[in-house]
């Protein structure tokens, strides 16, 4: 019996769940490896921070795939690799053997090299953390709607970009909410552009980017086109400002009935602090970190071969260039002749290559080379049921390519959904 163990529950493992529940491999026993039951489809997760899917329909649930597959699964978090006794060190659980292992862990933006971002920024990944702080906060807005609000996300990529669009998008829904519960809620004489009408008064967005330009990995008129819809909707754009520190702002006793001496502050203060290096500052309520994916520092310490940004190096057959016994995907894995971008179309386009290569080790036959597309369709939401597409050169915008984009994911995740509860045996 070969043990292979997947460590992860990303897009690519959910796809080898799948498939091996369909064509399972005699001999081989399964286990998962993952610190959540429900793992995020990134795809609809801006259409949930606007309010637009609700939790279920844009998270796969792992137990059911891992029961559909024949697959043991551990909620636990791997945080090392035996290579040498071929081990899985967990951080509750007792080491995991392993005869053939694969990684799919996704990535983290970087936040080491500025002072102060891990204490105080919200990480957009992990996503259940980062889902976590934007319910509590939706909710805070709800139990009080009037008290100002300002929100700083670090990082003009187009993470970053349409996070604040949807952010936008879903304070605009709880402000008119709030309108309408309080008799306010006519609509006014001469409508505006729907990008218009999403602008609420009582909070703040801003975006912080270190470069010139937004979304650097996408054409020029994207990138005008975004720029546009941001300042249109009333986000602070913070240009060419590298954010150097987040504090903790200084904590001042205010004496009954005495107003906040901060200007748009609310008391209790704000909760952080940010410096730029041009000596910008900003106090706000909240910070969502989105720059550079970075990779968990395990992968290097156990000995596996990274490139410079401690990625898993693989070859075209998702293998590991130095641990034959061990595959990656999706983030994680850096394919040396297919440097791409850390997107997910790229992790959905490896799950089927990775279940065959999987198979073809366990079964000691040749392996199965795969060369990613050199470019991809990027949907871009712009939080109003709207979307931007955006390949190569081209560029459009319609909310007909939101309504497509919507049936792409939803097909997606149909495909775990309504599993049977015994999977072929054949």
């Amino acid at each position: 019996m070969k043990h292979l163990v997947l460590i992860g529950g990303g897009h690519s493992h959910a796809i080898v769940l799948k498939m091996f529940g369909i064509n399972p491999l005699p001999g081989v026993r399964l286990t998962l490896i993952s610190d959540v039951l429900h793992a995020p489809y990134s795809g609809m997760l801006p259409g949930h921070v606007a309010g637009f899917y609700d939790y279920d329909e844009c998270h796969i649930d792992l137990r059911s795939l891992a029961e559909f597959a024949g697959c043991q699964i551990l909620i636990d978090r791997a945080i090392a690799i035996d290579l040498n006794k071929n081990l899985v060190i967990c951080q509750t659980h007792p080491p995991v053997n392993f005869d053939l292992l694969s990684v799919d862990i996704g990535s983290t933006p970087a936040t080491l090299s500025v002072p102060g971002a891990a204490e105080y920024a919200i990480a957009a990944k992990p996503v259940p953390e980062f889902l976590a702080s934007w319910n509590q906060l939706i909710s805070q807005r709800q139990n009080h709607p009037q008290k100002p609000l300002r929100i700083a996300i670090v990082g003009g990529g187009a993470g970053g970009v349409e996070l604040a669009l949807n952010m936008q998008s879903r304070l605009g829904k709880e402000e008119r909410r709030r309108k309408k519960e309080e008799g306010r809620g006519k609509k006014e004489e001469g409508r505006r552009k729907r990008e218009e009408n999403l602008e609420n008064l009582s909070s703040e967005i801003h975006l912080f980017h270190s470069g010139a330009e937004l979304m650097p990995g996408h054409n020029k008129r994207v990138r005008r086109r975004l720029k546009e819809i941001l300042i249109s909707r009333g986000i602070k754009l913070h240009l060419m400002e590298k954010v150097s520190a987040i504090e903790k702002p200084e904590t001042i006793d205010i004496e009954d009935n005495q107003e906040c001496p901060m200007p748009n502050a609310q008391c209790p203060m704000p909760n952080a602090h940010i410096s730029c290096k041009s000596g910008l500052e900003l106090e706000c309520e909240i910070i969502f970190w989105v720059t550079q994916a970075s990779a968990a520092n395990w992968i290097r310490e156990s000995g596996l071969a990274t490139d410079l940004n401690g990625f898993m190096q693989v070859n075209d057959c998702l293998q590991s260039v130095s641990h034959p016994n061990v595959f990656a995907a999706g983030d994680i894995a850096a394919m040396v002749n297919y440097p791409r971008p850390k997107a997910g179309v790229f992790a959905v386009r490896q799950g089927k290559p990775l279940f065959e290569n999987l198979q073809q080790f366990l079964l000691e036959k040749p392996l199965k080379p795969f060369a990613p597309q050199e470019q991809y369709l990027g949907l871009i939401g712009t939080g109003n049921k709207r979307a931007i597409a955006s390949r190569g050169s081209f560029m459009w915008e319609s909310a007909l390519l939101w309504y497509w984009k919507d049936w792409i994911d939803r097909q997606f995740m149909q495909k775990f959904s309504n599993l049977p509860k015994t999977r072929n045996t054949r």
